[in-house]
């Protein structure tokens, strides 16, 4: 600028000037280009001035992306290795279904090739039973299917959401477990069976020396107490027979006009005794449903009976078949002793019976309600069980609208 004054050619200069700075710079950004597109994994060349600065920053996030990429490998590396360590299939699933990994597992069991990954997996796994638990997105349950590779190894396979929109599916080995459950449910119904017949000739025995005169008090006690345990015996024989048939049987459906049938069950002063007075029927509906008569009958009767049993004598059962939002639902309330929250999970297992000190003596085989559990089951429905500790319970059955007619 001073040059510029003293000689005149001030602007002449300046332009100069201007120009070296913007030759300067446009070599600067060639080289931090060409240093950009090598990857800048080399050290960064000499610079001054801002260049410098520019040059160090980059370095320095490139070093700490690094850093989180080789971080980032090797915990993709332990998880391949731990999942490759699982005894179950595990197979990592898109967005649209599609595999984006695979454990060796998944290769044996389910019949996947590496050369799948990018599949979808309903194009390689086509049971209609799978396609459809995929489909639904209510992955609370798993599903058993057999092997596409195997017919002969069933598998429970879980659906596990996670991430954005990612799934990880799960299939488990439960060959050996589904053959013990089926030699639980032979033996149960095979032995259930074989004690029908001397039951039978025992009671009719019983019933025949109760018949006889001249028999002291202290016979006449005991036949009729071995009268009362042989009845039990015979409860619990029918009931355990009637499990083993909703778990083995094929389902049978026809159409059941269930308000007719809760009059008739309400109606049987021979089921109840004079229990019937305490019952309150509510019929807000005349929908029917597609199902099983007796199996139906068998899961009423028990909620009924079992209100009845665990209320007080004078109290009122309040039972009500009606329309809800999206289920038909028959509702059994009682003001009984009520169940404990901790209990209500498992009250629908087989002989498990709550642990609570009664006025009265309740007799009971402790499997009506896994009856009810399975009958509902059999029907596409489900058992709801609200209760309060010492203030009553609410049983209530819900129907899904594919079963009503």
């Amino acid at each position: 600028m001073l040059i510029g004054a003293v000689t005149g050619l001030f602007f002449p200069l300046m332009f100069l000037l201007a120009s070296a700075l913007l030759i300067y710079q446009v070599i600067q950004i060639n080289r931090f280009d060409n240093w950009i597109r090598s990857g800048g994994k080399s050290k960064y060349p000499d610079a001054k001035g801002i260049w410098e600065d520019i040059y160090y920053q980059h370095y320095r996030l490139k070093k700490a992306e690094k850093k989180r990429k080789k971080k980032l490998g090797k915990m993709i590396d332990q998880f391949r290795k731990s999942t490759e360590a699982l005894p179950d299939a595990a197979v990592v699933l898109g967005v649209n279904d599609e595999i984006e990994w695979a454990n060796k597992i998944a290769n044996d069991v389910l019949g996947l090739k590496p050369a799948d990954k990018g599949q979808r997996i309903i194009n390689l796994i086509r049971f209609p039973d799978f396609i459809r638990y995929l489909n639904d997105g209510d992955f609370k349950e798993a599903i058993n299917l057999p092997s596409p590779v195997n017919k002969n190894i069933i598998l429970a396979v879980r659906i596990v959401p996670y991430g954005a929109g990612l799934r990880l599916l799960l299939a488990q080995d439960v060959t050996q477990l589904k053959k013990m459950e089926l030699m639980r449910k032979d033996f149960v119904a095979n032995v259930s069976h074989e004690l029908r017949t001397p039951l039978t000739v025992l009671k009719g025995y019983l019933e025949t020396l109760q018949d006889m005169d001249g028999m002291s008090s202290l016979l006449t006690n005991a036949f009729q107490q071995m009268q009362m345990q042989t009845e039990r015996m015979q409860h619990l024989v029918d009931d355990l027979l009637l499990l083993t048939h909703l778990e083995t049987k094929p389902k049978k459906a026809e159409v059941v006009d269930v308000a007719a049938l809760l009059r008739q069950i309400c109606q049987q002063g021979s089921a109840f005794k004079t229990s019937n007075r305490r019952i309150e029927l509510t019929l807000d509906t005349d929908a029917l449903l597609q199902g099983n008569e007796h199996e139906l009958r068998s899961a009423f009767t028990n909620l009924i009976e079992n209100a009845l049993k665990y209320s007080p004598d004078d109290s009122v059962v309040k039972v009500r078949w009606y329309k809800a939002k999206n289920d038909t639902i028959l509702l059994v309330e009682d003001q009984g002793e009520g169940i404990a929250a901790i209990n209500i999970p498992r009250v629908t297992e087989r002989f498990y019976r709550c642990d609570v000190k009664r006025d009265k003596n309740v007799s009971g085989t402790g499997l009506g309600l896994a009856i009810v559990k399975h009958v509902l089951m059999r029907h596409d429905a489900h058992l709801q069980i609200d209760s309060i500790l010492h203030k009553g319970s609410r049983f209530s059955c819900c129907f899904s609208a594919g079963r009503v007619c």
